[in-house]
């Protein structure tokens, strides 16, 4: 049972995928977000350090996500925006140099999926969830190796996790969009 007394359904969806820790080609991966200014207009930027490591089991039940973010890294193409948005005005990542992510239940099949996780921002830590879309898996021509895509789209609001900085000036709903690439383990291959 979850905390809030009701029956999690375990899924017994076979994955395309074998098992295993792929690991994340960083080169072909992005963690992008959009969050509104003055209520009329979008700020696009991106964080460019992250890590990130997928654990497949055999079933869905069995797939864990986890993601660790750089927040220094944020960039929205204004080097002067990106060293204030560092600033202990708004994210301050000398108190918050991180936001990691746990997932904590997959679901789905075919192209569409869903994933559960917590979310943790400095000291605190929110459920989220994401829609997930299997973008599918190819043999690589470059390294001979299977790699995975997926794209997972969800919204965050800042006030949660007491980043309400800027009120009137920057809206308190973050889109977030990661395209993530994917390799299968070593010795695997399909």
């Amino acid at each position: 049972m979850t905390q809030d007394n009701t029956v999690k359904t375990p899924t017994t969806t076979a994955l395309p995928l074998s098992p295993g820790d792929w690991e994340l080609d960083p080169l072909h991966s992005a963690v992008n977000f959009t969050i509104r200014h003055l209520g009329i207009a979008k700020v696009r930027g991106r964080f460019r350090e992250v890590t990130a490591g997928l654990y497949v089991g055999e079933t869905a039940d069995d797939v864990r996500v986890s993601a660790e973010i750089a927040l220094a890294s944020v960039d929205t193409g204004n080097p002067d925006r990106d060293a204030h948005t560092r600033s202990a005005d708004l994210l301050d990542v000398e108190k918050r140099p991180t936001m990691a992510f746990r997932s904590t239940r997959v679901s789905g099949e075919g192209e569409d999926w869903t994933m559960e996780g917590d979310l943790t921002i400095g000291d605190v830590t929110r459920p989220v969830t994401l829609a997930v879309d299997f973008g599918g898996v190819v043999d690589s021509p470059v390294d001979q190796r299977r790699h995975a895509g997926f794209e997972a789209t969800g919204e965050i609001r800042r006030s949660d996790f007491g980043l309400d900085f800027g009120a009137g000036f920057l809206g308190d709903v973050v889109k977030v969009q990661l395209d993530m690439q994917f390799v299968e383990p070593q010795g695997q291959g399909g």
